[in-house]
């Protein structure tokens, strides 16, 4: 019965050579996940209190900083061609570990899922109304949720169709407004806002992808090169970043508002309700499809059964849907902030496990060369928690630079030292039931 209900899309195994996509494929998921809507917003806010040339600089620096967390653990996924909370089992966090980090991904992911659901409607009943809030809200999330169970094939047609759409209808908007202005005269004048420091504005730009970079894994198991995943966060990221970011720090100079999203969706009839429907669904189909990911493999770490992807995402899509509907994710927001500096944390300790201390480094290249994950794995690393407790607490109370990126930096030195300290060690041990050979289709 499972398996009628979309692809499971190798969510606790590795993703086999025949079954990998061009860099290309990949690039334009990546492209799509950092030009959003979201991205103008950013893009206003830091316009409003920065100069453009200083804006510029900020978005460059803050865009180095994504690319690089986003470029090592993206060479993990890419190497061991497994999800993020699948590698974390041999990356310093162990069976237990990786279970709550797919716990954490489901339930921020989901909740972002609701969030940007119930976003859409508001737009969509402000533009053709039609429905209530609630209706489209739910027929949104089902749309998206359609998608996702099909698996990354059909996420990388909805992102051939989506992106290029986006790109054409947002630039259409932009060139409506900013035709109004002189550009020369917007590139040299002063903020119209509160003014932000160089620290402030890259900090921000670096804060506002940082969740996605953690998760790259999901994304770049589908790729076939170290290679590609440099090459395509270079474009999607960096092209994300400047084109979407830099025009809202244009249209921020422009009107003289922070309020850059309303004035895109609002301000061009039709064409920002597809706007609208094309800017979320391009980013919302990878907030469900990691979730899934996440979910599946805590369920399988807890009662020892493989739960199917599909199923899974096919429930929480369902889940974030009726809940966005009802108006409860607004409630979230809290605590995904507190996942703010929860996670980066993970991708300190992954990168510092497999690229320095290298604790089990050796079971995964053994096992890749058999084509299957190691046989089994530490059931906890209590330096680990140790680690991403600490690090997530100096990113909550710390109060200088971006907390994200502070737990995220203070996690991998912490966990260099415990494992220069011989402190790193496993507790317990436990079979991996997936340890078999990929054979699925793809």
């Amino acid at each position: 019965m499972a398996s009628t209900v979309g692809v499971d899309d190798y969510a606790l195994t590795r993703v086999p050579d025949h079954a990998r996509y061009s860099w290309w494929s990949v690039a334009v998921q990546r492209f799509g996940q950092v030009s959003a809507l979201s991205q103008f917003l950013l893009g206003a806010t830091v316009g409003f209190g920065m100069s453009f040339w200083n804006a510029v600089l900020a978005f460059t620096l803050g865009s180095v900083i994504l690319e690089l967390i986003t470029i090592l653990v993206g060479v993990i996924g890419v190497r061991e061609g497994l999800s993020t909370s699948m590698i974390a089992r041999w990356t310093g966090f162990g069976r237990g570990g990786s279970a709550l980090i797919g716990l954490a991904i489901g339930i921020s992911l989901i909740g972002w899922f609701g969030i940007q659901s119930a976003v859409s409607a508001q737009g969509l009943v402000a533009l053709i109304g039609g429905l209530p809030e609630w209706g489209w809200a739910l027929l949104f999330g089902l749309l998206v949720t359609a998608i996702v169970v099909r698996g990354f094939h059909s996420m990388a047609w909805t992102a051939y169709l989506t992106v290029p759409a986006f790109l054409i209808l947002v630039g259409w908007s932009i060139i409506s407004e900013l035709t109004r202005h002189d550009l020369g005269a917007l590139v040299s004048s002063a903020p119209p806002g509160p003014s932000l420091s160089l620290l402030q504005g890259t900090t921000l730009v670096a804060g506002g992808f940082i969740v996605g970079a953690v998760i790259t894994p999901d994304m770049t198991r589908f790729n076939r090169t170290t290679a590609d995943v440099v090459k395509q966060t270079l474009v999607g990221i960096t092209l994300g970043e400047y084109v979407i970011g830099l025009s809202g720090v244009l249209l921020a100079h422009a009107v003289g508002s922070a309020g850059i999203t309303t004035i895109v969706t609002s301000s061009v009839g039709w064409i920002g309700l597809l706007i609208v429907i094309a800017g979320t669904i391009k980013i919302n189909d990878w907030n469900l499809y990691s979730s899934g990911l996440g979910v599946v493999n805590f369920i399988g770490t807890v009662s020892g059964r493989k739960a199917h992807r599909g199923v899974v995402t096919a429930v929480l899509g369902l889940a974030g849907s009726v809940l966005a509907a009802a108006g409860i994710l607004a409630k979230f927001t809290d605590f995904l902030t507190v996942l703010g500096v929860a996670f980066p944390p993970i991708a300190g300790i992954m990168v510092a496990e497999y690229f320095v201390v290298k604790k089990w480094r050796g079971d995964l290249e053994s096992a890749r060369a058999r084509g299957t994950v190691p046989e089994d794995a530490p059931v906890w690393v209590p330096a680990t928690l140790v680690v991403w407790v600490a690090a997530a607490l100096f990113g909550e109370f710390v109060e200088w630079g971006l907390p994200s990126i502070n737990s995220l930096v203070v996690a991998f030195v912490l966990y260099v030292v415990a494992g220069k300290l011989g402190l790193v060690r496993g507790i317990g041990s436990s079979r991996t039931a997936e340890a078999a050979p990929a054979v699925q289709s793809a």
